[in-house]
């Protein structure tokens, strides 16, 4: 899922982590999102020029996903998404975590809905590739954008 990110975002991304997995993955997942979410926010600086807002709503088979975000600065998530309870594997709702993690520490207002699915690995998918195609057209430079993409001039940082 994290290359389906990068890949859709256009950014460049090398992910190693390690974790407690033999427990869950609980920590591991929430830990990529919290140190994804601060190297998104360091490498934005200031957001001068950047286009701040990007949506996509995006098809994967079945599943159908929207996803909105504002680099506002202003950290926030809603999420509404279900999976399918299943006996073993990757536990689909770990998503929420990372989404989450991200979100908050990048500064991200970030809107996750998924409208319809029914296999969970396309649901995720889905989700993945909305949040990067979105997260491509906010990060995007803007050529009309003179400054901070704001009427106050500033964002929070």
């Amino acid at each position: 899922m994290l290359e389906l990110l990068a890949h859709h975002a256009r950014i460049s991304l090398r992910v190693r982590a390690k974790g407690d997995t033999q427990i869950d993955c609980h920590h591991l997942v929430e830990d990529v999102g919290i140190v994804l979410g601060q190297a998104l926010k360091e490498a934005l600086g200031n957001k001068k020029g950047i286009a701040r807002y990007g949506n996509f709503l995006l098809p994967m088979d079945e599943a159908l996903s929207y996803v909105t975000l504002d680099l506002s600065g202003r950290p926030y998530l809603e999420y509404k998404a279900k999976f399918k309870f299943q006996k073993s594997g990757f536990d689909f709702d770990l998503l929420k975590e990372f989404f989450y993690a991200l979100a908050i520490n990048a500064g991200i207002t970030l809107h996750i809905s998924i409208i319809k699915g029914s296999n969970n690995h396309h649901i995720a998918e889905s989700i993945f590739k909305g949040f990067a195609r979105a997260l491509g057209q906010a990060v995007s430079l803007d050529p009309k954008q003179k400054g901070i993409p704001s009427t106050k001039n500033t964002l929070a940082i």
